[in-house]
């Protein structure tokens, strides 16, 4: 069976005779596959917002800041 290196190389021969008014296109079936293939995978980290982008520039009392974000992320104040 061929190696990774073999298969990368034929990879990169497609890319570069695929026209180049398709390669927008192309670059985001790939990401999309890598994105996918990889959805499981451990080393991913999950990134989360900040509450305070939730109320758009409101004026927040911070303690109900700080109320809503122990309830919706209870494990960071264990």
């Amino acid at each position: 069976m061929p190696n990774r290196d073999y298969y990368r190389e034929k990879l990169l021969r497609e890319i570069e005779s695929t026209p180049k008014e398709m390669t927008p296109i192309l670059y985001k079936v790939v990401h999309l596959l890598n994105n996918q293939l990889s959805a499981g995978s451990e080393s991913r980290e999950v990134k989360r917002g900040s509450l305070r982008g939730i109320w758009k520039g409101s004026i927040i009392d911070e303690e109900l800041f700080i109320e809503a974000r122990k309830s919706l992320f209870d494990y960071e104040t264990k």
